[in-house]
């Protein structure tokens, strides 16, 4: 990969699907990636009625937050597939380095989710979308 042209790469995986780099990738960085998907998301639904930036913010916020991502982790383990079960069991191995505000199991949940919203963006996107509709009904 090019240090002058860092998205190159990634452009060229998501145009092919290279699905066996995808498969490859650490569960921290697929986390990394649905937490960022996650929160676009989530602003995205709350754009509509316009309201003031604090609260918007705090309506974000709380959602995005870890104790209802293990919420609706939970909400969503009974639909899951076979393979997205095992990337959320990635996820949750992968947890580390827990907020002392947290348990760990809804830390660990939390992360299992954002990892499997990582791997749907890169992966799968019309089953992320199923997903997340989901989440949002």
């Amino acid at each position: 990969m090019s240090q002058s042209r860092p998205g190159v790469y990634f452009q060229v995986m998501m145009a092919a699907k290279d699905y066996e780099t995808i498969d490859r990738l650490s569960p921290a960085f697929l986390a990394y990636i649905g937490d960022a998907v996650y929160e676009l998301y989530v602003r995205t639904c709350y754009l509509l009625p316009p309201r003031k930036v604090g609260v918007y913010h705090n309506q974000v916020v709380a959602q995005v937050r870890a104790e209802t991502q293990a919420k609706a982790l939970q909400k969503l383990t009974p639909l899951l597939t076979t393979v997205e079960q095992d990337i959320v069991r990635r996820g949750r191995n992968a947890a580390t380095g827990c907020p002392r505000r947290l348990k760990p199991e809804i830390y660990q949940q939390a992360t299992s989710l954002e990892t499997l919203i990582g791997y749907l963006y890169l992966r799968d996107t019309e089953r992320l979308s199923e997903l997340l509709n989901i989440l949002i009904t």
